[in-house]
């Protein structure tokens, strides 16, 4: 398969942004999210018509008059990072790629190659020009020989998270469906609630996610979660303490209690285990925050497992409940009081110093569930997958994004570790009972399979 440029340009904002605006600064816990971007792929297929080239144009031009309002709206995401502390909310816009993809998009979904999903995206990971970190918005349409569109979106992770991401995507695909009532209108109160003076929480975050890493080379795989596999897996973790699991934190306690058993068949015994999960602080505020409420308002809540007896699945998700249930109002009350950074200099430092110990595993969790990426309607109707992409590289740390399934009853996580341990979760007998390795997104959850 080869991606070919057809043209690159910057969208700028349909208005112009107030001059008592065009200085926007980012909150302290804006710095606390390591990883330059949130990367997103979002598949829609073709129709009748989607191959004619009058209409392909007038789909391109839809999304680029759109974005267009939209970004007015969002307006710090069309400016540029001045420095980490401040977006100059300069007008200049988002950076806009066309790609054309010399393939149909039944044949790229029938076995996705997670490896290929980054050239799909307008931007590294990791950007290899600090000019092209300077963007805070960037945005590729790739064009498939039938018509069907992957929009890849890569917009800086210093101000957007998972939850604000998909508000302004559902944003953009409301202006482009012209469906005002449907319009967001975000919220900036970040920087207001947690404001930031100097760098001390991204130098000291940056301690702690760097203890989670290690030597080695990693791979991303993809495990799908279906409605069934899930009833039994909740079902299975269910104790007095917890009655009623949730979905994330049923699958979540269940891969890590299928980690711990690959760690424990790699070095002979088993091994104190942390997991940590990132936990959306917005409805855990009092009152609670707007769910369009643009920034980062994530903090990390860490579970322990220190037991050398055999682990079970309602222990684990008893600790992720706990750990969880630390992040309340009254602790984010305390982050935004006097004591804030001895509260979060105690977290990092507690999780630093279990991860810099050698004998102990790791494994860290990010979860985009029920954000309702699949709602996004640009109006050609919703995507029939929505991705992230595959890593290869040094060095590892042991990662899990999960996100919804299409029809929004199962879950996908995608899974990065070191590849000697993923080979042996792949053979894990718990493990692949439940989770089915990279189906095709074309037959997940589809009545009908068709082989």
């Amino acid at each position: 398969m080869e991606v070919q440029i057809i043209s690159k340009e910057d969208i700028k904002p349909s208005s112009p942004t107030p001059q008592h605006l065009t200085t926007f600064k980012l909150s302290f816990l804006d710095q606390f999210i390591p990883t330059p971007y949130a990367p997103v792929i979002l598949f829609y297929p073709a129709n009748d018509s989607s191959s004619n080239l009058d209409h392909i144009n007038k789909k391109l031009a839809l999304l680029k008059n759109s974005l267009s309002e939209t970004l007015a709206l969002f307006y710090p995401l069309g400016g540029k990072f001045s420095d980490d502390l401040f977006i100059d909310c300069n007008d200049e816009g988002a950076y806009f790629v066309e790609t054309r993809v010399n393939c149909f998009l039944d044949e790229l979904l029938r076995q996705p190659d997670l490896l290929f999903l980054h050239r799909l995206l307008p931007r590294d990971f990791f950007p290899k020009e600090s000019s092209e970190a300077t963007y805070v918005s960037n945005i590729q349409v790739n064009v498939f020989q039938c018509g069907g569109i992957a929009i890849g979106v890569c917009i800086s992770h210093k101000i957007l998270d998972g939850a604000a991401l998909s508000s302004f995507l559902k944003a953009w695909a409301a202006a482009a469906r012209g469906d005002g009532e449907e319009m967001i209108c975000p919220n900036f109160a970040a920087t207001s609630l947690f404001p930031a003076n100097d760098l001390w929480l991204r130098d000291s975050s940056m301690v702690m996610w760097g203890s989670m890493y290690k030597k080695g080379k990693s791979i991303t795989k993809r495990f799908v979660f279906d409605a069934s596999a899930i009833a039994e897996i909740k079902a299975r973790a269910i104790s007095s303490r917890v009655t009623v699991p949730t979905r994330v934190e049923a699958v979540s306690a269940f891969i890590w209690k299928c980690f711990m058993a690959v760690s424990k068949a790699k070095h002979g015994s088993q091994r104190p285990s942390l997991l940590t999960h990132l936990v959306n602080l917005r409805r855990r505020m009092s009152p609670p925050l707007s769910k369009n409420s643009v920034g980062n308002f994530l903090w990390i809540a860490a579970a322990k497992c220190v037991s050398m007896q055999k682990v079970e699945l309602p222990y684990l998700v008893n600790e992720l409940r706990d750990a969880i249930s630390k992040l309340d109002s009254d602790f984010v009350k305390k982050l935004r009081s006097d004591v804030g950074n001895s509260v979060m200099c105690e977290s990092l430092k507690e999780i630093n110093e279990i991860c810099s110990k050698d004998e102990v595993d790791y494994i860290g969790f990010t979860s985009w569930c029920k954000f309702g990426f699949y709602e996004t309607d640009f109006g050609w109707g919703k995507p029939i997958w929505v991705s992230g992409f595959g890593l290869n590289c040094s060095p590892v740390m042991n990662l899990i994004i999960l996100v919804d399934t299409r029809f929004g009853d199962g879950i996908e996580a995608w899974t990065t570790l070191e590849e000697e341990e993923m080979a042996m979760l792949e053979r894990n007998a718990e493990f692949i009972k439940f989770a089915s390795m990279d189906p095709s997104p074309l037959l997940i959850g589809n009545p009908n399979p068709v082989s």
